[in-house]
């Protein structure tokens, strides 16, 4: 199976920019209810995952942000725990699947590297229990 049958494409994935400030990333990942989302650089380009906890330890350990004010501190200046290992549009299903065990969405990189989207756990799960349920029913 072709992992792009599970693509949930850029257009409809909130995300932050590189250049976002930390008032801005938290106010998408409030307006949108996300725990984490990808950072895409000016490129177009997966630069990593940023998360709750990422924006806590950093207001908590960086005591400038709260002086400069959040809405002056790029997101690049928050150090990140980890970040979602993403997946070549190209990748095996085995691939995919060895990283979505340990991540809620894994990011989708074309030929060039460039963010095409993502996949999400709640997708393939979904997947897996729907044939699951026409293999009991027949």
């Amino acid at each position: 199976m072709n992992i792009l049958f599970f693509l949930t494409p850029k257009s409809e994935v909130i995300y932050v920019n590189e250049e976002d400030t930390v008032g801005q990333a938290m106010d998408t990942m409030e307006k949108y209810k996300y725990s984490a989302v990808p950072i895409i650089t000016k490129a177009g380009r997966y630069a990593g995952t940023l998360t709750e906890g990422d924006l806590l330890w950093g207001l908590k350990n960086k005591t400038d942000l709260v002086q400069k004010g959040l809405e002056k501190v790029r997101i690049t200046e928050i150090p990140r725990r980890s970040d979602n290992q993403p997946v070549l549009v190209n990748a095996d299903m085995e691939d995919l699947l060895g990283k979505i065990m340990n991540q809620n969405f894994v990011p989708v990189l074309d030929d060039q590297k460039n963010f095409i989207g993502i996949i999400t756990r709640r997708d393939i799960i979904g997947y897996c229990y729907d044939r699951l349920k026409e293999c009991g029913t027949q």
